[in-house]
């Protein structure tokens, strides 16, 4: 099981993290410090994966970016970098060969796209192209919201407790979104 994902320019500035595992907040400060002086002083020839506590690190530089993930000791670390790399590639068919500004002013997708790519420290969805028909679903839901528009494609209206609602289902892979608009917009995810 992975144990944390973080993102780190080469001057040490933190771009992006994710805990998999409940961690309180000093603890987190004092892990990110350490992972990017460990990571940075380190020869750019030098092995991707280190051992630090219990845990194996595994990082990969992407031009300005360091990608550095932990995980358990019995864990692969082919399949880490693996993932580290799915990760990058993600990022580079949604941003067309992704930097760390697009990390920086997007840093809401980046996080979108690793939440639809794992969960909980495990690989959700190994397939690249479902990974993007849900983003491209999520980016048409957005902007239809954004723009204020009441009929989304495909939708049907139904009249409930007083109030007509509107539904709305996205496809993507096995995934669905339903939109209620009532009142207030409500969502949830569920299986089709």
């Amino acid at each position: 099981m992975m144990r944390f994902l973080l993102l780190f320019s080469r001057q040490g500035k933190l771009r992006l993290q994710k805990w998999f595992t409940p961690i309180p907040e000093r603890e987190k400060k004092k892990i990110i410090r350490d992972m990017t002086t460990m990571v940075l002083a380190r020869q750019p020839r030098s092995c991707n994966f280190l051992h630090w506590k219990d845990l194996k690190i595994i990082y990969k530089r992407y031009a300005s970016l360091y990608f550095c993930l932990a995980i358990e000791n019995q864990e692969n670390e082919l399949l880490a970098l693996e993932v580290i790399h799915r990760y990058v590639e993600l990022l580079d068919k949604y941003f067309g060969n992704v930097c760390e500004l697009d990390i920086i002013f997007n840093f809401e997708k980046a996080y979108f796209i690793l939440d639809e790519f794992l969960l909980g420290g495990e690989i959700q969805e190994t397939s690249k192209q479902v990974v993007n028909r849900c983003i491209e679903s999520s980016d048409m839901l957005q902007e239809y919201y954004c723009e204020g528009e009441t009929d989304f494609p495909g939708t049907w209206r139904k009249y409930h407790g007083g109030v007509y609602e509107q539904t709305c289902i996205l496809t993507c892979g096995l995934k669905g979104i339903e939109i209620t608009a009532g009142e207030e917009y409500r969502s949830r995810m569920y299986c089709i």
